[in-house]
């Protein structure tokens, strides 16, 4: 597909030697440029200065462990220009590989904060999604670099289709993310979709 393109890597101060390995991307491929914080700010911060530091027309956020699948891109981008919506995001049709009790809580988790607020997540919704500026820029006026990104996305409200696909093991490495910081996390994004939507 014929489009002009960059990557931004936030290195959200990582403890491994992801910095460096960034930089030497930078210096082989000009497309490639990063934001490093000087500690650790969570998720949200990092995916707020990310699309801060966009200006593209389209933009894709994606986790950077590659359990996000690269050959949905051509088919999101696809979908975008052949269609009127202005965000396609991708969810998982299945939790294959996840661990039971992390599953059922994640399922708890949409179950409890579709009905006590006014804003409708979809479970299996990853933060991989497409974007158009309009989104982006909507998404940023808000301001809010400590919220809950999938409620914020939901909330400002853009026409959205979904695509679908079964869910990709880690094959390498371990999620920074523990049973308690994810339950801490849903906790936190239940508190901020209820206060924003009363």
């Amino acid at each position: 597909m014929d489009v002009d393109w960059r990557i931004i890597f936030v290195n959200d101060d990582s403890k491994e030697n992801t910095l460096s390995i960034i930089k030497k991307l930078t210096a082989i491929h000009k497309e490639v440029f990063y934001i490093s914080f000087s500690k650790n700010f969570g998720k949200e911060s990092a995916l707020y200065a990310g699309l801060k530091k966009s200006t593209a027309d389209y933009v894709i956020i994606m986790d950077a462990d590659f359990q996000d699948p690269l050959f949905l891109i051509p088919k999101m981008l696809d979908c975008m220009r052949n269609s009127n919506y202005d965000v396609i995001s991708c969810k998982r049709t299945n939790r294959k590989g996840e661990p039971a009790i992390q599953s059922f809580f994640a399922r708890l988790f949409y179950k409890i904060i579709n009905r006590v607020t006014d804003v409708s997540l979809v479970d299996g919704a990853r933060d991989f999604r497409l974007m158009t500026r309009p989104v982006v820029d909507s998404v940023l006026e808000l301001t809010e670099y400590n919220g809950f990104s999938k409620g914020i996305f939901e909330w400002v409200g853009f026409d959205t289709h979904w695509i679908e696909y079964e869910n990709v093991e880690r094959t390498e490495g371990e999620s920074s993310w523990s049973f308690w910081s994810l339950f801490k996390y849903s906790i936190e994004g239940i508190i901020f979709i209820y206060n924003s939507s009363t």
